[in-house]
């Protein structure tokens, strides 16, 4: 008797994105209202596993590394920093040349009319995490690195055993509950951005714009997997046609922290060791984000261009720095990128066009909200291949000088 095929992952989430758009299309508001609620209900319960889900899987990436774990933390950590500063700078060089052929002052009106415009749902559950995002991170650092230089030396072992039961049970929420359920979240999204006019006023305004991020995000993924693929001696363009489950998702939670799980499976089908995707994958959700970063920096130069605003490198720069730290905390939610970097949106805006609640800093809001899950989509492809690099650099140096 012949199994029936299960329609895949990637599947279901283009039919969800699809049924969200005509539904927000032709649909009434309350039964827009109904998806969203659900979605919203879905959104809160992925909120409170997330941190949960970075505290077992970070540590015991960690913890499983009985070699070299300070230095590949070390590593992990420079060299997403490193991709964070140098595409959010190339993203300047790009559009602050580009954009002045094809601004129009007349945009910013409509842009400015979907900002804030969201749909209500029915009623929502507030579900407080237990730790926020970067509280785990810190966490789970200090149980991973104490268990990896501890366990069989100055402590035994039912802590490590502790964290290996707790990281199968959230291993089994994330199948059980969290991935058959990804399609209702993006969904309900979808539903929200098309009825409250999000998804298609960036496409007839500034479409321009919307393709050159886009195009950018798309040549970061190419550059990072040919390094990748380079250093490993992996076919890069395998690796890419690997990582297209994880790049759907997170083109529809529009959280990099929510994607894990998937990517999780994509650094497993780019043959990345257990011990190091479940290291790097949850670490570098929270810590890369090369892809918002070139949103981020590119909505910022349009936004000043539109109200010639004075820009310059001297200015950028050091707002991608301190924006690469401060973003560390944001990955839990969809447009947290953007949140994040409102308080510091003065160092490129100045103090009075900075102000986070004037109407400049809104405009910048809607415009990066509208291409959010792109650059989402665009951090976590780079966590797989910085999870390649590091692989690669703990089997060929680490585990061979600890054998040795």
């Amino acid at each position: 008797m012949k199994e029936k095929k299960k329609l895949g992952l990637v599947p279901k989430l283009i039919i969800a994105i699809i049924l969200g758009i005509l539904i927000g299309q032709f649909l009434p508001v309350w039964f827009c209202r109904i998806v969203v609620t659900l979605s919203g209900l879905f959104s809160s319960f992925l909120k409170f596993v997330i941190p949960l889900m970075i505290l077992a899987y970070v540590t015991m990436g960690i913890a499983d590394l009985s070699q070299g774990a300070g230095k590949l933390l070390l590593i992990t950590v420079l060299i997403a920093y490193s991709s964070t500063l140098i595409f959010g700078t190339a993203s300047f060089l790009v559009s602050v040349n580009l954009f002045p052929s094809f601004m129009s002052e007349g945009a910013l009106e409509q842009i400015a009319s979907t900002a804030g415009v969201s749909l209500d749902p029915y009623f929502s559950i507030s579900l407080e995490a237990i730790l926020d995002t970067l509280s785990a991170v810190v966490l789970a650092f200090i149980l991973g690195l104490c268990l990896s230089t501890m366990r069989g030396k100055e402590i035994g072992e039912s802590l490590y055993n502790g964290m290996t039961e707790f990281s199968r049970i959230i291993d089994k929420v994330l199948h059980s509950v969290i991935i058959p359920l990804l399609p209702l979240y993006i969904c309900g999204t979808f539903v929200d951005m098309t009825k409250s006019g999000k998804t298609f006023a960036i496409l007839s305004i500034l479409w321009k714009v919307f393709l050159v991020v886009i195009l950018m995000h798309l040549i970061c993924i190419l550059l990072q997997f040919l390094l990748a693929g380079s250093i490993a001696g992996k076919n890069p363009f395998v690796l890419i046609k690997n990582q297209i489950p994880g790049y759907t998702t997170a083109l529809g939670t529009q959280s990099s922290a929510a994607t894990i799980p998937v990517n999780l499976q994509c650094a497993a089908a780019d043959g990345i060791c257990e011990q190091i995707r479940n290291f790097v994958v949850p670490l570098c959700a929270n810590i890369h984000m090369a892809g918002s970063m070139i949103t981020i920096t590119a909505c910022a130069t349009a936004v000043c261009l539109m109200n010639q605003l004075p820009i310059s490198l001297a200015t950028v720069v050091p707002f991608i720095m301190t924006l690469g730290v401060a973003m560390v905390a944001s990955p839990g939610a969809p447009g947290g990128s953007i949140m994040t970097a409102l308080p510091f949106l003065y160092m490129v805006f100045g103090a009075e066009a900075g102000d986070p609640n004037g109407p400049i800093c809104a405009i910048m809001v809607a415009l990066y909200i509208t291409q959010d899950s792109f650059g989402t989509a665009c951090n976590v492809s780079g966590d797989n291949a910085i999870g390649t690099i590091v692989d690669t650099i703990y089997k060929r140096f680490i585990l061979k000088e600890a054998k040795a």
